[in-house]
């Protein structure tokens, strides 16, 4: 992947609706700000039970959007990441249609997975409440098929999306199929979603277990060799982050937004600095997504196993109540059980209220994403610091829905205009341009109340100074013997924090 910055996007959510109308926009008005952009879920249909996260057919174009020449056409000019969705398909398929016609004498028999297939010897209670699921309630839905017959599949998120058997030879071709595809029509990059849940074994609990190292192993090595670079997506403890980061091109770095919320609601870098000192480099730093602030990325490991977290769980507490509090309880109205499609382990809020819409803080947190060492990725509705889209959520009371505002072609150009999505996009330019993003990065030893990151390639250099505890932060940059310093503070007047109280690493 290019060392720039990346869009994350719906097409339909983000301008007039279609790829060629994204292309536009993405030379014109956004020209020079990203170098991938991450196209979430085009395939047919985008307006299942899942925003896309559910096809129907997982290698054609929703016709809405455009078709595979509209990837083609924006694939020169920018680098473009596609999701594969590798534990589940929709109800809707024709695949499945045509098992649920045909039963055993289909040739998709076996491709979805069944109880029987996990459990062939039946499963006690105490088995299936082992099993982990993002959502309550167990993964098991029973249908009646068109012919009759009654079975019993796995649906780890919705009975609209039926999980599929990836050991199994139709489960492996479908697979292989979606790479192909890509690789044929210019996708460089792929994501592999939900794959932490794609193996299922009897006596586990049927999330992220050996066998899906090795299965995340093989799927990277069939798309490097067609020619494309992998992102795991794996919401899950820090060590499995740093595990996975080892085996695979890419990995998202979901621990950020929830240290770096911290950072700014405790006045402290302490565990920020802790998980800066031993996360992967191979990372896309994220402070939002399409989904929402993740915390268990951040707490201790799911299933009683003692090994902590990077935020003690009362720290975790505080820190959701006050995203609460800040969004002047929208985020509540939107998390857990208060909507329907929820999960267990996010909580449903732009970052931008997260953050009470303070715009320096804002400015800030973007400033760190952009500093750290990785790949910064920013979603589509945090580029335009966006807000919660209160009325999308009292429509589909989807939780998730917050934070997935559809903005007009008009909506854009006028928060273009915002000084706080002016400035965000000076600090993307100085992260894409300056030579010093292509050297070393130190980490400046500090007092628990400061983070300081300086970069430096020959004699290009540029450095971040954050005082937590004030809100104020310095960002000094320089080349050729030219230096630039911009001082910003999240509730006064400007300030510059003195040299002397930074050592800098070797």
């Amino acid at each position: 992947m290019k060392n720039q910055v990346q869009l994350i996007a719906y097409v339909d959510r983000l301008g007039a609706g279609r790829i060629a109308d994204l292309e536009q926009l993405l030379g014109g008005a956004l020209e020079g700000l990203f170098g991938t952009v991450h196209l979430l879920p085009f395939f047919h249909r985008i307006d299942g039970a899942d925003a896309g996260f559910d096809p129907t057919d997982h290698t054609r174009v929703d016709e809405r959007l455009g078709g595979w020449a509209d990837i083609g056409r924006l694939a020169q000019r920018l680098d473009i990441m596609a999701d594969v969705i590798v534990n589940h398909i929709s109800a809707d398929s024709p695949q499945f249609q045509d098992f649920s016609r045909r039963g055993a004498a289909s040739p998709y028999n076996g491709l979805f997975l069944t109880l029987d297939a996990v459990f062939p010897e039946g499963a006690h209670e105490r088995e299936l409440m082992a099993v982990y699921r993002p959502r309550p309630g167990l993964p098991l839905t029973p249908v009646t098929l068109e012919n009759g017959e009654r079975r019993i599949l796995w649906t780890t998120f919705t009975p609209q999306q039926l999980d599929i058997d990836v050991h199994h030879r139709q489960g492996r071709a479908y697979l292989e199929g979606i790479l192909r595809t890509f690789s044929a029509h210019g996708i460089s990059a792929i994501r592999l979603d939900a794959v932490g849940y794609a193996i299922k074994r009897a006596g586990t609990n049927c999330f992220m277990l050996p066998e899906t190292f090795e299965f995340i192993s093989e799927l990277t090595t069939l798309a490097r060799s067609l020619g494309m670079e992998v992102l795991v997506e794996v919401h899950s403890h820090y060590l499995w982050q740093i595990d996975i980061a080892a085996r695979v091109d890419w990995v998202y770095d979901f621990a950020l937004p929830p240290l770096v919320l911290h950072a700014l609601f405790n006045g402290t870098s302490r565990y920020l600095k802790r998980w800066i000192d031993i996360r992967p480099r191979n990372a896309l730093t994220v402070l939002d997504t399409h989904d929402g602030i993740g915390v268990i990325d951040v707490g201790p490991e799911a299933g009683g196993t003692g090994r902590p977290g990077l935020l003690p769980p009362d720290e975790i507490d505080r820190l959701v109540e006050t995203i609460h509090m800040r969004s002047g309880g929208q985020s509540r109205l939107a998390t857990g059980a208060a909507a329907s499609n929820l999960d267990l382990y996010q909580v449903n809020c732009t970052f931008y209220d997260a953050l009470g819409r303070n715009d320096r803080e804002y400015l800030l947190a973007r400033a760190v994403q952009l500093f750290l060492p990785g790949i910064p990725q920013l979603y589509y509705v945090g580029v335009l610091a966006g807000g919660n889209d209160m009325a999308l959520l009292e429509r589909t009371g989807v939780g998730r829905d917050i934070n997935r505002h559809r903005y007009t072609a008009e909506e854009v150009q006028e928060q273009l205009h915002r000084p706080v999505v002016r400035d965000l996009i000076e600090l993307i330019r100085l992260r894409n341009t300056h030579p010093a993003f292509h050297g070393e990065v130190r980490l400046g030893r500090t007092s628990e109340r400061v983070l300081a990151l300086r970069w430096q390639a020959g004699d290009a250099h540029a450095e971040l100074i954050v005082e937590f505890d004030t809100g104020r932060w310095t960002v000094r940059h320089g080349e050729h013997g030219v230096e630039h310093a911009v001082t910003l503070d999240c509730v006064g007047p400007q300030w510059r924090l003195p040299e002397a109280t930074v050592a800098w690493s070797a």
